[in-house]
Formats: structure tokens, sequence, C-alpha cells
């Protein structure tokens, strides 16, 4: 068995850089597939470390570091920030005034993944085969594993026997890991729907056909999908997160666009919400006397995340051996979308992707997509890194 000391003993080496480095990147936040500053900044730290560094949907980058035959373990680590203004109070939080941080902890999983990177560039005597670090943009809201597929990730790089990922979260047990077998996430799709009608003066409503009106009543009756068409075992939920139309009080405008979000437990049950979706959205518009039909736009959607029975029981295990028995839980499934699973789908490899508790509050901190979402700087930065270490020292075993 590989002995992970050395390259945990590495961790302890570099972690004033390391820390600096998530500073900077909290402090830095870019939107999903804006994130010019932060990519130029992870392709120099991977070039330097010598790695073999790769660029797709203009701000991905890969670094690839062959050392020697074996497995290959790729590790992905997401870059974009949210718009939502920071409110943690903490002395190095992003600027406020910018509207944007990053509040789901993308910062968190860029500094320990370039810090596990460090680790295995340094210490290449203590493991033999191909360690790839993935650092994907837009996958809040951009679409950005989808993009880097499409811009021919699959064909330019190594296939990986394992593709492994994770994600900071109030959890418990607190700093500590969440595995979980089989279903991890939901599906979710999200969409843009436009309702016509004709507008007009506020004070004369009958020469005008309101899509107000119209878009109140999909908006109520969209929520039977859940309530009354929905196996009530099965999470589904339906969330109308956008509503634009009009431009002042007392006119009526000519169309509403709607933002709807999907999420279910499978592909196959995203299909059948969203076609309910357009059954009551098209009848609500014939009911409503609208100008023309709807228009539906699928602006992305993600598959649920499905972690391979053995490739989390190795992770549960590699985990386990190094933190504690107590220190590592199973997590039950989230109703939480995330778009990983589409990388190891494009290279046919198995995955596991797991949860790491940034708080000593665990399951009671701030969550994620929150003002107030700032995890523990530290054990988490270094907890976070030497997860990544032992997990992927599972397959990347000397000699």
């Amino acid at each position: 068995m590989t002995d992970v000391r050395p390259l945990v003993d590495a961790v302890h080496n570099t972690q004033a850089e390391r820390e600096e480095l998530y500073v900077w990147l909290h402090q830095h936040p870019e939107l999903s597939m804006q994130e010019k500053a932060t990519s130029a900044r992870v392709e120099a730290l991977l070039v330097e470390m010598g790695f073999e560094c790769s660029t797709f949907a203009e701000t991905g980058k890969v670094g690839v570091l062959e050392n020697g035959p074996g497995p290959t373990v790729m590790v992905r680590a997401d870059m974009d920030a949210l718009p939502i203004a920071e409110n943690t109070g903490l002395d190095y939080a992003a600027d406020p005034a910018a509207g944007r941080g990053h509040m789901c902890g993308h910062d968190m999983h860029m500094a320990a993944l370039l810090g596990a990177a460090r680790s295995f560039a340094d210490n290449r005597d203590e493991w033999s085969g191909t360690f790839i670090a993935l650092f994907q943009p837009g996958e809040e809201a951009g679409g950005g594993a989808a993009a880097m597929v499409a811009d021919g990730l699959a064909d330019a790089l190594p296939t990986p026997d394992v593709v492994l990922g994770q994600h900071v979260l109030p959890i418990d047990p607190p700093l500590g890991f969440g595995t979980i077998a089989g279903r991890m996430t939901t599906a979710a799709s999200n969409w843009k729907v436009t309702i016509h009608g004709r507008g007009g003066h506020g004070s004369s409503p009958e020469t005008a056909i309101d899509p107000v009106v119209i878009a109140a009543s999909v908006i109520t009756r969209l929520q039977t999908i859940v309530a009354r068409e929905s196996n009530p075992h099965e999470p589904t939920v339906v969330t109308v997160g956008t509503v634009h139309g009009g431009q002042s009080t007392n006119s009526i405008p000519d169309s509403v666009e709607l933002g709807i979000n999907t999420r279910a437990v499978s592909d196959e049950a995203t299909t059948r919400i969203v076609e309910k979706m357009k059954r009551i959205v098209r009848a609500e518009c014939a009911a409503g006397g609208a100008v023309k039909d709807p228009e539906f736009e699928l602006l992305d959607s993600v598959p649920p995340i499905i972690n391979d029975d053995d490739a989390t029981a190795t992770v549960h295990s590699a985990l386990k051996d190094y933190f504690g028995d107590s220190e590592v839980s199973e997590l039950k499934p989230m109703g939480i979308s995330e778009d990983f699973a589409i990388l190891p789908y494009a290279f046919g490899a198995p995955y596991c992707f797991w949860g790491w508790s940034g708080f000593a509050a665990g399951a009671h901190g701030p969550s994620n997509h929150s003002s107030e979402f700032g995890p523990q700087l530290q054990p988490t930065l270094d907890r976070g890194t030497i997860g990544i270490i032992v997990a992927a020292l599972a397959w990347l075993k000397k000699g």
C-alpha cells in the first residue's frame, strides 16, 4: 500500500502558500464563463509545478502530470462565483460592492486541488501513474462541463480510470467527510419560457391580452406537478426563479419571461416533468387567449450524480483509514444539482463525488449560496487538500 505520509507532510510544508492562494481566489470572484483572472493564475501554477496544461471552453484549464506506469486519476474543481454580494464578515471578504462572491465554495475547491497537485508534483518518487487536475468554469450558470466536453476534452486527454470530485458543504460530522454510493444529487433543467400577450394601457385592459395574468396562473398551476402529478416518494421540485415583464405600473406588456428550474431523481423523470410543464404553460396560454403559442428555450441541463459503488467504497475506505471512522459518514441523497457527472460520462469512466464539511458547526453552518457562506479557512483547506491526496493515492499506488 502506498504510504500517504510524504505527500501529506508536503501539504503542511506549503500551508502559507496555499492560504495566500485561497484568500486571493476568495477576493477575486468571477462569474460563470468569465473566470479569466482565475484561469490565468491556475494555469501559471500548473505550469510552474510541471503539469502539461491545456485550455478548454476558453477559461477551463486541465493539467496532466504523467509519472510512470499506472492508473490515471482525474480530479475536478469548479471555478466560478455567484452574483451574490458577500456578507460573511471575514477579514478577507470580497468587496460586496462588486455584487459577486464565492458563496458556494469553489475557491476552496480550487485551492485544495492546487495544493494536492503541488504535493503530487513535488513527490513523484512516492506514486506512479497519471494525475489530472481539471479546473472547470461555469458550474453555476454557464454549462461549463458540457462546454469543455464540446471543446474536445475527451479526445485530447488520457482516459481516466476514475474521476473524483468534492464539494465543501455544511454537513456532519463537523469538519469531516461524507460519501454516498449511488444517487447523490438530482437531475436538473433550466428553461426560459416566453408568454405572448398584447400590450395596452392599464386603464383599458379589455383592449389587451395580459401576459402577466397568464403567467400568474402558470406559476400557481406548475406546483401541481409536484403536489398532484409526482410520486411523493421521489424528490421533485419545480421552481419559477425569475419573472420578467413590463416597464411601467400602468401598462400591460406584450410578453412575460419566466425562468423555470426542475429537479428530479433521474433524466427520465426530468423528461416527464418538462412535458407536464409545457402542457400546463400551453393550456394556460390558450385559456388566457394568448396571441401565439408560448416559446420554450432550454438553457442547460445536468444529470444526477450517481456515484460508482466500487469507486465510492475505495474513497470511503481511504478517507476512513487516514482521518478515522468518526470523521467520515455516509450521506443521504441530496436535492442539489451540479454538472460534475458530465465529465466522467464523456470518458465512460467510473466516478465518486463526496462532500467535506467546512464548518465546526457541521450541518448547522451557513448554507451554500447564502451571502453568509464562508467556510473556515483552516482546517478546511488542509483537510480538503489531504482528502484529495489520500483518495487519489488509493489508485496511484507506487510500484
